[in-house]
C-alpha cells in the first residue's frame, strides 16, 4: 500500500500502531519460513520492510501534528 493511500484512509494513531504490529508479526512469519527455506519470493521480507516504514513515517506525522 502507498503512503498516499495510508494517508486518504485518515487512520488513527492507535490504528496506525496496531498497523506496524501486525506488519511486524507478518515480517516475523516470513523471516521464518525464509530461514526454513519454505518462502517462495525473498522480495516480501524487502516489501514488508519497506510496508512498515511508510507507516511508521506517518505514524511520527500525525504525532507531531498532535
Amino acid at each position: 500500500m502507498k503512503a498516499r493511500e495510508l494517508r486518504e484512509q485518515d487512520l488513527s494513531l492507535e490504528d496506525l500502531t496496531t498497523k506496524v504490529s501486525e506488519l511486524r508479526k507478518e515480517l516475523f512469519g516470513a523471516r521464518v519460513r525464509h530461514a526454513t527455506g519454505q518462502l517462495d519470493s525473498t522480495a516480501t521480507l524487502g516489501s514488508l520492510r519497506r510496508e512498515i516504514a511508510r507507516v511508521e513515517t506517518l505514524r511520527r506525522e500525525k504525532a507531531s501534528q498532535q
